[in-house]
């Protein structure tokens, strides 16, 4: 194996083949990990958005789905069921909406996490593998010069240097959009307080207008 140059395209052509499946394997998460990210970065935000623009007056947007919950739910009348019991139910229900809203949301989050965890350890296996390499190119030339090691210690510190490129990514962007998404989710639990009040109001004063009627 000839190394002219440190740049990954080249490391990866003069790997072995394990090593190129070592590295083929962290390049994929490395890709993966950067569309989770984007992913992930695209949905907090729109979320985030939407919970802000919802309580300021707006139209509900992506949080839709929980405001039609909330009037569905009000829209029920429980035996001896008071207004604030009413108003709990309604909020419990939206808030079980908004809650598999943010869990479908967050899908890529665990993935991000199973790549920054594991990622150094197929990494490390190929840095392993590698150094095995010197070994056996040592045992077989009965040499024990730089231009024998040098080869398989090169493909040793480029599957690290692979490894890394996945897990750093994926750790820092597990940690950062965790936090992103913890911030819209408590924007969508003040919605859904605001609206399960509005909502159960509103049923309770229409209610009383066709009683009255």
């Amino acid at each position: 194996m000839e190394y002219g140059s440190i740049s990954p395209v080249t490391m990866f052509i003069n790997a072995g083949p394990v090593g190129k499946v070592v590295m083929a394997v962290l390049l994929l998460a490395s890709v993966w990990t950067w569309v989770l990210i984007v992913e992930g970065v695209v949905a907090s935000v729109r979320i985030g958005k939407a919970a802000r623009i919802a309580r300021s007056g707006g139209p509900a947007g992506l949080l839709a789905p929980i405001e039609a919950a909330g009037e569905h739910a009000a829209g029920f009348d429980l035996p001896g069921e008071s207004i604030g019991e009413k108003r709990e139910r309604v909020a419990e229900i939206m808030s079980r909406v908004g809650r598999e809203l943010m869990t479908k949301a967050e899908g890529g989050l665990p993935n991000l996490a199973v790549i920054s965890s594991v990622a150094p350890f197929v990494g490390l296996f190929g840095t392993v593998w590698g150094i095995m390499t010197s070994f056996a190119g040592i045992a077989q030339s009965q040499d024990t010069s730089l231009a024998v090691v040098a080869p398989g210690i090169a493909e040793a510190l480029a599957a690290t240097a692979y490894g890394l490129a996945a897990a750093i990514p994926a750790s820092v962007g597990y940690n950062r959009i965790g936090a992103s998404f913890s911030r819209a989710g408590q924007q969508v639990a003040h919605y859904v307080e605001d609206k399960a009040l509005a909502v159960t109001s509103g049923h309770i004063v229409a209610s009383r207008k066709r009683e009255a009627a």
